[in-house]
């Protein structure tokens, strides 16, 4: 039987892949270049906070998924990423810790680009990207609010400046054109 080159699955995965050590990566696959549009040399060794459109949604986010990675062992949702360009798209994100008791230690994440079929219109502040994300999940205000750690009032003020932003007369309407991109 003839035995599979593991390397080459992990180059030539349809998702991007990244091995990390510490929120840095270690290793990273071609779809993870093509789809951020840079080099290997640009991304190995770097932070993971280089693919976050701000280093406070990095921050937040490593916060957030520790405690659920600790749980698990494992973490996924839909969230806004950077590409090297600037530009900003949604991706969703899954990661596996090696090791639950030491979530950031070691680990490998799969991103896959969702902008073909979720474009980004309008331009949203960090916590806007947040809570469309869990709105987009399905969440309710106190359920955002428990996952970000703040008020569901706060959410529901969040989510009237999403209202406006994306001229939607409902929450379901919103979460329709947030799926859609359409501002």
């Amino acid at each position: 039987m003839d035995t599979i080159d593991y390397r080459l699955a992990f180059e030539l995965a349809p998702v991007g892949l990244a091995l990390s050590r510490n929120r840095t990566m270690v290793d990273c696959n071609r779809r993870l270049c093509e789809m951020f549009g840079a080099s290997r040399e640009l991304l190995v060794g770097q932070s993971f906070q280089l693919l976050y459109p701000s280093a406070d949604e990095y921050e937040r986010t490593g916060a957030r998924i520790a405690p659920i990675l600790n749980r698990s062992g494992t973490y996924a949702d839909d969230r806004i990423m950077k590409r090297a360009s600037g530009e900003t798209f949604w991706c969703h994100v899954t990661g596996r810790a090696l090791n639950p008791a030491t979530p950031h230690e070691a680990g490998i994440w799969t991103f896959e680009d969702l902008s073909s079929r979720r474009p980004v219109k309008a331009e949203l502040t960090p916590r806007e990207r947040e809570v469309a994300a869990h709105l987009m999940d399905g969440l309710t205000s106190k359920e955002i609010g428990k996952a970000l750690t703040i008020s569901h009032r706060t959410v529901e003020i969040y989510r009237a400046r999403l209202m406006r932003k994306y001229k939607a007369s409902t929450t379901a309407d919103l979460v329709h054109k947030l799926m859609a991109g359409v501002a």
